[in-house]
């Protein structure tokens, strides 16, 4: 592992484990809220994973063990940095809106509110503490969760659960996120990040083209009708098959070893 961020005030930070990176918010103090140089952070790192081929897959978490992000920082949004909090062309906090190629899981270690909820909803697994607690309270403020809260929530969960989190504003907790199906795992609070990190190295023992294939058409096939859906796989997972990958994959199990991915 290396640490690639070493100011303790940057307002995320680094890690490299593998072909992983961990990224934490790193707002302890404001319950890892996100400001205007969050998201300035937030949306450079995030250009620069993505076109990183050393990294396969992504842990986003928080610091603490209070919030992993409570959302926008209403003290910042007040005091003018509202331009640069929700101004990115990726979304809230530079990624609700970004369509990010490859696995990105979150490590949800304490409370995922608001903004905070969104970001979830903007990853693709969800590793959670079991102290954690789940809502999108915009309403209890005089806001609407307009960074993807209520376009994602009722895809992930029961309609009837996400408009009564919607509308209510109030949370739930990560046992009943997970049986809504908005979790994957939870587990104790001190192996949170382990757990989503070892999900992450999971994944990255396959072949990362026929990772990303496979998130892609996943992700825009819930859209499309059945014929648009066929005729997208077949574009988006033919040039898998015609990979040096594809051949590696073939080789090694006929030669019953592990793979060595190239990622091309």
């Amino acid at each position: 592992m290396t640490d690639t961020t070493s100011a303790a005030e940057a307002p995320v930070v680094r890690e490299r484990h593998g072909r992983v990176e961990l990224v934490r918010l790193n707002r302890e103090a404001a319950r890892n809220a996100i400001d205007g140089p969050t998201t300035k952070a937030l949306d450079a790192i995030f250009d620069e994973l993505t076109e990183d081929r050393e990294v396969w897959a992504v842990v986003l978490t928080g610091t603490g063990d209070r919030a992993f992000c409570a959302g926008m920082d209403l003290k910042a949004f007040a005091t003018g940095q509202a331009a640069d909090i929700i101004g990115s062309k990726n979304g809230f906090a530079g990624l609700a809106a970004r369509k990010f190629p490859k696995p990105l899981i979150a490590a949800v270690n304490g409370a995922a509110l608001a903004g905070g909820c969104e970001l979830v909803l903007a990853c693709d697994l969800v590793v959670a503490a079991d102290h954690a607690v789940f809502g999108i309270p915009e309403v209890k403020r005089g806001l609407a969760a307009a960074g993807g809260g209520l376009i994602r929530l009722e895809k992930v969960v029961p309609r009837n659960v996400a408009l009564e989190l919607a509308l209510t504003g109030e949370p739930i907790g990560a046992e009943q996120a997970r049986q809504f199906g908005l979790v994957n795992r939870v587990v104790p609070a001190a192996e949170v990040v382990s757990e989503a990190l070892a999900l992450a190295e999971k994944i990255c023992e396959n072949a990362p083209l026929a990772v990303r294939a496979s998130k892609e058409v996943m992700r825009r096939a819930r859209d499309l009708t059945e014929d648009e859906a066929w005729k997208m796989n077949a574009e988006l997972t033919g040039p898998v098959f015609t990979s040096k990958d594809a051949i590696e994959g073939a080789t090694a199990f006929a030669e019953k070893r592990p793979p060595s991915w190239q990622g091309a």
